[in-house]
C-alpha cells in the first residue's frame, strides 16, 4: 500500500503532501493558538488580523495538497502556494527587524526563506520515468 502510494505521489507530490500539511497545520495553530510574541508580524497584523493570515497558510496548504495528486506540469498552482505566503512572513520580520521592533527578525526572516528553498528547487526538477515492469515468461 506505501509502495502504491508513493508510486501515485512521486517525489515532486510527496513534498507538495508534506509541506501542504504542514503549512495547513501552522496555519491552523495560527488560528486556535496564536502565537504570543507577535512583534515580527506587526507589519501584517497591520493590514489583517492574525486568524485571517492562518486561514490563508491553511488555504495555501491545501492547494498543495491538492496539487500533490496531480501529474507534473499541473502541479504548479502547489509549487506557487507554498513559497507565496511565506513572502509576507519573510517581509514582515525582515521589516520589524530594520525597524528596531523585533531583534530577531532577521533570524525567522532567514529560517522561513530557507524552509520554502527546497519547494522552490523541486518545483524545477522533472520527476524520475517510472521504471517499466518486466514481465515474466
Amino acid at each position: 500500500m506505501a509502495r502504491r502510494l508513493a508510486r501515485a505521489l512521486g517525489r515532486r507530490g510527496a513534498i507538495l503532501l508534506s509541506y501542504g500539511v504542514v503549512w495547513a497545520l501552522y496555519g491552523y495553530a495560527q488560528v486556535i493558538s496564536p502565537q504570543p510574541d507577535q512583534r515580527g508580524l506587526q507589519p501584517l497584523l497591520n493590514v489583517m488580523p492574525l486568524s485571517v493570515w492562518g486561514w490563508i497558510w491553511v488555504a495555501c496548504g491545501l492547494v498543495a495538497v491538492v496539487a500533490a495528486w496531480l501529474p507534473q506540469g499541473v502541479d504548479a498552482p502547489g509549487f506557487l502556494a507554498l513559497p507565496l505566503i511565506v513572502l509576507p512572513w519573510m517581509t514582515s520580520y525582515l521589516a520589524s527587524w530594520v525597524t528596531g521592533d523585533f531583534p530577531r527578525g532577521w533570524v525567522a526572516a532567514a529560517i522561513w526563506g530557507l524552509i520554502a528553498v527546497p519547494v522552490i528547487v523541486v518545483a524545477g526538477w522533472r520527476e524520475p520515468p517510472r521504471p517499466k515492469r518486466v514481465e515474466g515468461p
